[in-house]
């Protein structure tokens, strides 16, 4: 692969797409800077090569050009502290505007550019703007894997103007080859965790994993609606009924591939959405009317973790209830516990989507896993055996 630890980049003004897509309070302040952190090893490489650092990136998702809220001029007093240097910003992101500030830099400088989706050229990948963008740069570097299966003019597009100079982040290259482990020779048995709300997302990611998995544990809101294709009655709780159908032809698929389907037995249930409802304790398949499922309950922690401690190789993408609330968090930081204990016991782990990643640092998992992945939808696309644009631009 084409990386940038392979090269010195002294003199040379190095375009790196990261993704500081960082979530902001009201008062503009980062409230988790685990993207900008994840940056930190590309950024400082060119540092301290003698390069010239331009940052790229988007925030949010701005309507009609520029939004205040979404100006990446949010980023800059964190990123310096960081970096424990001045940074510099452009008020624009292609230009002769921002062609001035570039030609203003000197050897081991860094310069923000403002939020490359205040054009809308951005994510149609449009090819006059990424020639505008590849005219910043000597260097290409994507190191933006959160964004690698889009096809925009920043991930992919660009990289055509840099056909003998284009490479992967260090960050980049970490979760390709993270990803690899764990796909192409996996230590067994290899067991996949996938919860999260809904099954719609994750059905092409579920079929894919029955060629490469022994074990697939489903948690979170998609397990009632499997409940509910058993035959069970799941009272009010979340359903796709669209979806029954489909559960049910996922749970003759895995019998017919010889992979272990593992889901919920029980559940912790909750008359109402609210962490101060009545809570009660049910079969999954016998959730009275008038009460949700909100969280898997001891007799499926027990199975469920067994399988995990088992487990040489594995990967874990969305919780197992609302963790977000402390009476139904239990199943969740349970699962997590027997993750952390098979990889200290030398399993390889892999934690990636955002609301495992949130769980995972909730509960102060974060130093015991092998893995975290900083990008959800690129790491299931990845798991679904899908080319993600940002990935092939650099290797063509």
């Amino acid at each position: 692969m084409n990386n940038i630890s392979d090269i010195s980049l002294k003199g040379k003004k190095v375009l790196i797409r990261v993704d500081f897509n960082v979530p902001l309070d009201k008062h503009f302040n980062i409230t988790d800077d685990s993207r900008i952190q994840a940056a930190l090893p590309t950024i400082k490489k060119v540092i301290s090569d003698g390069g010239k650092a331009i940052i790229m990136s988007h925030l949010g998702r701005p309507k009609n050009g520029f939004e205040e809220k979404f100006s990446l001029k949010h980023t800059l007093k964190h990123l310096s502290n960081l970096l424990e240097i001045e940074v510099g910003f452009s008020l624009d992101c292609i230009g002769k505007k921002t062609l001035k500030d570039i030609s203003k830099m000197e050897n081991g400088d860094v310069l923000v550019l403002e939020n490359l989706r205040f054009y809308s050229q951005e994510k149609t990948g449009d090819n006059d703007f990424a020639k505008q963008l590849s005219k910043l740069g000597d260097v290409y570097v994507n190191d933006a894997f959160g964004t690698a299966h889009r096809a925009h003019a920043s991930t992919s597009t660009i990289a055509n103007y840099f056909p003998k100079n284009k490479y992967f982040g260090l960050l980049l290259n970490n979760e390709i080859n993270n990803l690899e482990t764990a796909l192409k020779n996996p230590q067994r048995p290899f067991t996949a965790i996938i919860g999260g709300a809904k099954i719609t997302g994750k059905i092409d990611v579920i079929t894919s994993l029955y060629d490469k998995v022994d074990n697939l544990i489903i948690g979170g809101g998609m397990a009632y609606t499997f409940a509910k294709a058993m035959g069970g009655c799941i009272g009010d709780s979340l359903v796709e009924n669209d979806k029954v159908a489909l559960a049910k032809s996922l749970i003759t698929q895995a019998k017919a591939k010889g992979v272990q389907l593992l889901l919920p037995s029980d559940s912790i249930n909750a008359n109402e959405f609210n962490n101060n409802a009545i809570i009660q304790h049910s079969e999954i398949t016998n959730i009275p009317d008038g009460f949700m499922g909100l969280d898997i309950g001891n007799d499926s922690i027990t199975r469920f973790s067994k399988v995990i401690l088992d487990s040489k190789t594995i990967i874990w993408n969305g919780p197992m209830g609302v963790f977000e609330m402390d009476n139904f968090l239990n199943g969740t930081k349970k699962i997590g516990d027997a993750i952390c204990k098979a990889t200290k016991n030398g399993a390889f782990s892999l934690v990636g989507g955002g609301d495992s990643v949130a769980a995972v640092k909730q509960f102060g998992f974060t130093e015991k896993v092998s893995y975290i992945s900083t990008g959800g939808g690129a790491m299931l696309e990845y798991l679904e055996g899908k080319k993600l644009p940002g990935v092939i631009a650099i290797q063509d």
